[in-house]
């Protein structure tokens, strides 16, 4: 059984939410000029990825969970590195040592936590859908269909 039709799927593959084929960042990769640069539309089923201003201030929260959890992964792996007679570590002696290598390893990260916290992000809002294009085409029929009423009223 695949991971197609899930969350994760969308997470890990940087694709549409709605339908998991077309892509989310312009770039296809993390560490290219332009990596965050977000397509407006799916090519695929034109799911609107600019749902409306501000939507991606949210996915500051993701990014700083991510954050939280590297930091707290790089200490567990120091630790383990210490137990195990690797490295000597103690987290009030070599406390700089923690603070360089957390610093080195969010630098070199940012541009994957970026995308992963925008695509987490509107992972939350949007579902999965096997008929994704015919459904944004009837969404936006729909949209049409209200704006036209709404500028009839005038």
């Amino acid at each position: 059984m695949g991971l197609k039709g899930t969350k994760l799927y969308s997470i890990f593959t940087f694709t549409c939410p709605r339908c998991q084929e077309g892509r989310f960042f312009n770039q296809k990769a993390s560490y290219a000029k332009g990596f965050t640069d977000l397509d407006k539309r799916c090519e695929i089923c034109g799911e609107n990825f600019e749902r409306e201003p501000g939507f991606y201030f949210g996915a500051a929260y993701v990014s700083y969970a991510l954050t939280v959890a590297i930091w707290v992964a790089l200490y567990v792996a120091l630790t383990v590195f210490d137990l195990i007679g690797l490295i000597e570590f103690s987290f009030f002696e070599d406390g700089f040592l923690f603070l360089i290598l957390g610093i080195v390893l969010l630098v070199v990260l940012l541009p994957l936590i970026y995308r992963f916290s925008r695509i987490i992000w509107i992972n939350f809002f949007v579902k999965y859908r096997e008929d994704a294009i015919e459904f944004n085409k009837e969404k936006e029929a729909e949209r049409k269909s209200r704006r036209n009423a709404v500028d009839g009223d005038y």
